[in-house]
């Protein structure tokens, strides 16, 4: 099998929704048509084997995970998911392989409501690098530069899980059985929150996902909107069997710093609260309320409150070049 059998065989042969696409896979290049009065969101991500995922990471749950993240930046955005590119260096073309990872990606895709409509492949070390566009109404997109004074904070879902499976991996401590397949379902199947997103236009002011660290991230909408942040230890969401198991520090690290979950992490004022609550029942999302915004004041742009007590948090998030 060549580069081309494989493109006819495992990506042009599955059927996909029409979703404006005028012309997709087999040309130079592909033709789409958004959306009249809507803008056009467009993000990359890249996975690279020993950087982002392991050697021996199941091509199924490989492929899930590569459009996950990339639906996620849409999340963040408030965007509806609609096309993709997919850029693939493949050290063989495994039929077994290919059939499985082709399998899944094609299945997310679908679930998701996004077309792949072309991207490129090659020979080399295994990686992987995804284009995706959506679409918001003209105006009207979620941004980190957006939020205000006084903003409550809020988070999807329970973090700290993937990253504590990729310490258990790493042999920084270790998890059961149990606690640790429901730690790499998250690690390796992350769960995006499109409709989240899309329903939190016009309701809340900044969004991020969180990628690399819930810290990190907050503080890169913190540092956009000019302003600084309490959180509450407290109300972090995480695994309670996690909480207790881990020693704190470690616990905290995992949830603040570890990344890799996918969540969505937005703020919104706090008249919102009453709507925002029915929008995560409306989704099946839990939404936590974590903290909130306030004025710049000094060097120290986020806060935790432990016990009682208030310190100035260093966000140690996941650097790709470190």
């Amino acid at each position: 099998m060549n580069e081309f059998d494989f493109i006819r065989r495992y990506l042009a042969a599955h059927k996909q929704p029409e979703n404006g696409v005028a012309l997709g896979i087999g040309d130079d290049a592909a033709i789409v048509r958004p959306g009249a009065g809507c803008d056009l969101h467009i993000s990359c991500d890249m996975l690279v084997c020993g950087r982002h995922f392991f050697a021996d990471h199941p091509p199924d749950a490989l492929a899930h995970k590569i459009v996950a993240v990339n639906v996620s930046d849409m999340a963040a955005m408030g965007a509806k998911p609609r096309w993709m590119l997919l850029a693939a260096a493949l050290p063989e073309l495994d039929e077994n392989w290919l059939a499985a990872f082709c399998d899944s990606l094609f299945a997310q895709a679908r679930r998701y409501g996004v077309s792949l409509i072309g991207g490129d492949t090659t020979r080399g070390d295994l990686c992987f690098s995804l284009t995706i566009a959506g679409e918001t109404p003209r105006n009207q997109a979620l941004r980190r530069s957006g939020a205000q004074d006084g903003d409550d904070i809020w988070v999807s879902g329970r973090i700290g899980l993937a990253a504590a499976a990729l310490r258990h991996r790493l042999g920084v401590f270790r998890l059961p059985e149990t606690l640790l397949a429901e730690c790499e379902d998250r690690l390796l199947r992350p769960e995006p929150r499109p409709e989240l997103g899309s329903r939190l236009l016009g309701t809340a002011h900044a969004a991020q996902d969180i990628s690399d660290g819930l810290a990190q991230d907050l503080c890169h909408i913190l540092r956009a909107s000019k302003l600084a942040a309490e959180i509450d230890a407290a109300a972090l969401p995480s695994s309670p069997e996690l909480k207790r198991l881990l020693p704190y520090a470690d616990w905290l690290s995992c949830v603040l710093d570890g990344g890799d979950d996918y969540e969505l992490l937005f703020t919104a004022p706090p008249a919102a609260r009453e709507r925002i609550e029915q929008i995560g029942r409306d989704c099946a999302v839990p939404l936590s309320r974590i903290g909130r915004t306030q004025p710049e004041n000094g060097a120290d742009r986020l806060w935790l409150r432990e016990n009682g007590h208030l310190r100035p948090y260093a966000a140690q998030g996941f650097d790709h070049f470190a």
